[in-house]
């Protein structure tokens, strides 16, 4: 997975909900109820114990359900103050242990925590959903929103009063009787199939081994094997081992010279799930379908996709299809190009037989290799982890004037290493942590996610705690981790979405969320900059000789750029489809997904046998256990703002002019959701995003054709006229508070 999934408290909070059982004692203290003493507030994570979240959770509910009594056993007129800004105060501790639980059962979940998960996460969401369906409250917020515009208030106020009301009504809160119990059941079935479909991913990713000889890897990079070795080594194996993790799996199909030993690992990566198993995920998929179908339609929506989109820039299922669709039309024929390219060099190695989906990676090497001599292996010598993380860090200074600086402090898993980040007037902005590699215990993919949020306490900011999560190539013997060229692309994205949390300034909680398609924005921006020749300067040198990368090997880098685009959009635009279809069915009848699957792919859009969607639905975390149901287009949606904004830079002598820079910070970084996403993104970039800097990125692009017309009388040429193209994104700049059903 190259895109991070955010966890967000708030996020979770508004989609889950409450009661509370019994308290499981501990013995001693409890580090998570008590106020920590660590350096710049960081969790005590030398002190925290599995066995210390659930009787957490469990008193952190506790107290949730007291403040929320005050509110609404509370005799006072419903004011601002008393109800709007008590309730966006409640919870904070609850919301604490919710973050750090959320982000150490992604990146370390052992048996014992996962015993913890399946048994007090659906709890949790019950909470979080009995108060957002709690009458009583809601009547509390409905006065102060029916009233608000007598209450004298500022703009924020009135956003958070907009967008609280707002949040109740996308909840439920307007339901009456048995429909307000059907969706509390939903919600609590959804929670359930939600973490059985994790917990079979992990489950699978853990259980495929490949153990291969030294005669069978022989023709793999020194680095490739080396890697493997060691992997075995820590499984307990002999000979070489390659998983399904991407770092893994990835390099085997690009250098494996063995078609059949190819075929075998990329069908153990698309049958995850599969197989019909104990851990198979297809029934739960469907069922998730079917509930959403369920619960938007109690919501008042035709599909889920249409409640999912309503409150985001997008707006609309046909805004995003009307984007998805234009870019996959084209990425496949591009592909099809690739594709008969290919065919050249595997029609001699294989002559009568049929190119297959694990022949892709192989063969785009080969090409690349004779079309752009570019060896990613050489280039991967300039990317070591330590370099790129060196890379990334200078980038933030140039831009914004932020230095990292590590720190000792207490660390959750020994590979980690911790950073304070200090402004350019030497002030505490934030923490973050970076862990780099793959374990069993760890989820696949990258992410970034907060220990604790930026908020305001007594009108001075608490600065955030945050952490990079990856799976890159690991170091073996005294050969660093050395990136490939997605890896460095990827700590980049990882690192925009660490920026943004690390810049929030934002004073209310319930506004600290930007809306789902703008969220990708602040990291795809950053990967602009990755390979850019000026900042490649600084950061890629050779890790045994120090040589800082040859002006070579970037031009190879720069005229590769679209290289397998055709491929890598098409995949990927594949599986936002099909997220997009499944969630816009407007009626639910029995279906075998798989059958569904193919006919969306294959039979109503065309795509071509030698290409699967970057995620199938069985292993589909993202729309059945991450919170981007119905939101893997945000991942394009915000390419096409991060080019056009990436664009204004470019368009300045200094990539990393400080003046804009400024603007891009406090005008879309610092303000989180205190402001409309397409109205910040409007004040920083003066209109609205253009299509045509993403298009051209992946190759997309086609200059539209000018008609000339000569002159009757002299036959001298007139000055054309530019055609009004569509090529921007209108997003109309619609209220908080408006709720289309």
């Amino acid at each position: 997975m190259k895109r991070l999934l955010i966890l967000s408290s708030l996020m979770f909070a508004m989609t889950m909900n409450i009661s509370c059982d019994s308290v499981t004692i501990v013995e001693g203290s409890n580090p998570l109820l008590e106020e920590w003493t660590t350096e710049f507030g960081v969790p005590p994570f030398d002190k925290i114990k599995t066995k210390h979240f659930e009787p957490a959770f469990e008193e952190a509910m506790r107290i949730h359900n007291e403040e929320i009594a005050a509110i609404v056993d509370s005799d006072q007129e419903a004011t601002f103050d008393n109800v709007i800004l008590a309730l966006d105060n409640a919870g904070i501790k609850l919301m604490e242990i919710n973050l750090i639980f959320g982000m150490l059962s992604s990146s370390d979940l052992d048996a014992e925590m996962q015993e913890v998960q399946n048994k007090i996460i659906p709890r949790v969401e019950e909470h979080y959903n009995s108060i957002m369906l709690n009458e009583g409250l809601f009547n509390k917020v409905k006065a102060v929103y029916d009233n608000r515009k007598k209450m004298n208030l500022d703009e924020l106020q009135m956003r958070l009063v907009d967008k609280t009301y707002n949040d109740f009504v996308r909840s439920g809160a307007l339901l009456e009787g048995e429909a307000k119990e059907r969706l509390m059941k939903i919600n609590a079935e959804l929670s359930e199939l939600s973490i059985r479909f994790g917990n079979n991913l992990l489950a699978e990713n853990g259980n495929f081994k490949l153990v291969l000889t030294e005669e069978q890897v022989a023709d793999l990079p020194e680095g490739v094997r080396n890697q493997a070795k060691e992997s075995a080594k820590a499984a307990g194996e002999e000979g070489y081992l390659f998983t399904l993790d991407k770092p893994s799996m990835l390099p085997f199909l690009t250098y494996s010279k063995n078609r059949d030993l190819r075929r075998q690992l990329y069908e153990g990566y698309l049958m995850r799930c599969n197989n019909d198993n104990e851990y198979d995920n297809k029934q739960l998929a469907e069922d998730m379908a079917r509930l959403r179908v369920e619960k938007a339609h109690l919501l008042g929506f035709k599909s889920y996709s249409h409640y999912v989109t309503d409150d985001q820039m997008a707006g609309t299922p046909e805004a995003v299809y009307g984007l998805l669709e234009e870019i996959f039309t084209p990425a496949l024929e591009s592909a099809k190009a690739e594709l008969e390219e290919m065919k050249k060099i595997f029609n001699e190695d294989h002559p009568g037989e049929t190119f297959e989906k694990s022949d892709w990676w192989y063969y785009a090497e080969q090409v690349r290799q004779k079309k752009y001599k570019l060896d990613e292996e050489a280039i991967r010598q300039y990317l070591s982890l330590d370099n790129v993380r060196d890379g990334m860090f200078y980038l933030a200074n140039r831009l914004y004037g932020v230095t990292f600086r590590p720190i000792a402090a207490p660390r959750y898993h020994k590979e980690c290493s911790v950073y304070q980040v200090l402004d350019h007037d030497q002030s505490h902005v934030g923490v973050l942590y970076i862990d780099p590699y793959p374990r069993k215990s760890k989820s696949g993919g990258a992410w970034c996610g907060n220990f604790t949020e930026q908020r305001y306490v007594d009108g001075q900011r608490k600065a955030p705690v945050l952490g990079i999560v990856c799976n890159f190539t690991p170091p073996v013997g005294d050969t660093p981790s050395l990136l490939s060229f997605d890896e460095a692309e990827t700590m980049f994205h990882e690192f925009g979405h660490a920026l943004h949390f690390l810049f929030a300034d934002v004073r209310y909680r319930g506004l600290s969320e930007v809306e789902g398609d703008f969220v990708e924005l602040p990291s795809q921006i950053m990967e602009n900059w990755a390979f850019e020749p000026e900042i490649m300067k600084e950061y890629a040198t050779h890790y045994k000789s120090g040589e800082v990368i040859p002006d070579k090997h970037i031009a190879k880098i720069q005229n590769a750029s679209l290289f397998n685009q055709g491929f890598t959009t098409t995949e990927l635009a594949a599986a936002a489809l099909i997220d997009m279809d499944i969630h816009s069915l407007e009626s639910y009848t029995d279906m075998n997904i798989n059958d569904y699957e193919q006919y969306n792919l294959a039979i109503r859009r065309g795509l071509i046998p030698e290409i699967a969607p970057r995620y199938r639905y069985t292993y589909f975390s993202h729309i059945f256990n991450g919170g981007y149901s119905s939101g893997y287009y945000f991942y394009l949606w915000a390419e096409v703002l991060d080019k056009d904004a990436f664009a204004a830079f470019k368009e300045c002598r200094d990539i990393c002019d400080k003046e804009l820079a400024h603007s891009f910070r406090y005008d879309l970084l610092a303000q989180g959701g205190q402001r409309p996403g397409m109205d910040m993104y409007r004040k920083f970039r003066g209109a609205d995003p253009d299509k045509t800097a993403m298009l051209k990125a992946r190759g997309l692009w086609k200059e539209p054709v000018v008609e000339v017309e000569e002159s009757i009388e002299t036959g001298a040429e007139l000055k054309p006229e530019v055609p009004n193209r569509p090529n921007r994104i209108m997003v109309p700049n619609r209220k908080a508070n408006v709720i289309k059903k």
